[in-house]
């Protein structure tokens, strides 16, 4: 690779999410394809708008295996690290061991030789950085609890809630309630702005009370859905000044996981 093409891919990197988050993939995933699409530029879309704070309440529900926790979880949280290594991002899931996965890659790629390289200012502090949790030099941090834990004490600019319920309780309503009363009680009571900060929930539609169907009856949010089969035609943002049509009865990704 050219210096001309290294610089222009490193401006890429830095500056367009969806870019990002492929190289991403590289380092969490080796060995395994990248199938670029047009629901992964949706989702990049909304994530930059809530980086940039157009957005501050957003849900995404796709389809398992659709890359929502690489954009989300990972590629996200170390994107938004690099751009302000400040930033204060508290991430659950429905378990540790889920969370701990997520933090991991994440760390994977904040260690990354690209990353260092295009993002010289954000290092990982080596007093304080553990297999869940890890901060910056200049304090700002990613912080991973699961769904029941504690987060007394944590404040963050913005909290991210990846997939709160496991497919095996989506029956059980005390499963359901638990879920949905700890996020009520729990988690929306850490942003350190409640006006400014931004929550994001990621996950697969589970019950019609699932956490999706509990926030909806709630505060106004920005809901990007992306069914496996889409039920409705509809355009959805995939960028600035751009949309994807989507006929109802299309598959969300034919190439990954067809009818």
């Amino acid at each position: 690779m050219s210096a001309y093409e290294r610089s222009s891919l490193d401006f890429a990197l830095r500056n367009d999410f969806a870019t990002f988050i492929h190289q991403t993939f590289n380092t969490v995933a080796p060995g395994q394809r990248y199938h670029p699409n047009w629901h992964i530029y949706a989702i990049a879309w909304h994530l930059r708008l809530c980086a940039t704070g157009e957005i501050k309440r957003l849900l995404i529900t796709v389809p398992p295996r659709s890359l929502k926790s690489i954009c989300g979880s990972v590629a996200f949280v170390a994107w938004m690290l690099g751009r302000d290594p400040s930033a204060r991002i508290i991430c659950a899931s429905y378990s540790a061991d889920l969370a701990s996965k997520h933090a991991q890659d994440c760390r994977a790629v904040m260690e990354s030789d690209w990353y260092r390289r295009i993002f010289p200012q954000t290092r990982l502090s080596r007093q304080k950085n553990t297999e869940m949790n890890f901060e910056t030099t200049r304090h700002g941090y990613r912080y991973s609890t699961s769904v029941g834990g504690t987060l007394t004490g944590r404040g963050g600019n913005f909290l991210i809630t990846d997939d709160p319920l496991k497919s095996d309780d989506a029956f059980s309503e005390a499963s359901r309630s638990r879920v949905n009363d700890w996020y009520d009680g729990t988690v929306s009571s850490c942003l350190d702005d409640k006006r400014e900060g931004v929550k994001i929930v990621l996950m697969q539609r589970l019950h019609l009370d699932d956490l999706i169907g509990h926030l909806l009856q709630q505060e106004k949010w920005t809901h990007l859905n992306l069914p496996a089969i889409a039920e409705i035609d509809e355009w959805i943002p995939i960028g600035a000044n751009k949309t994807y049509y989507r006929k109802a009865g299309e598959l969300l990704h034919d190439a990954r996981e067809p009818k």
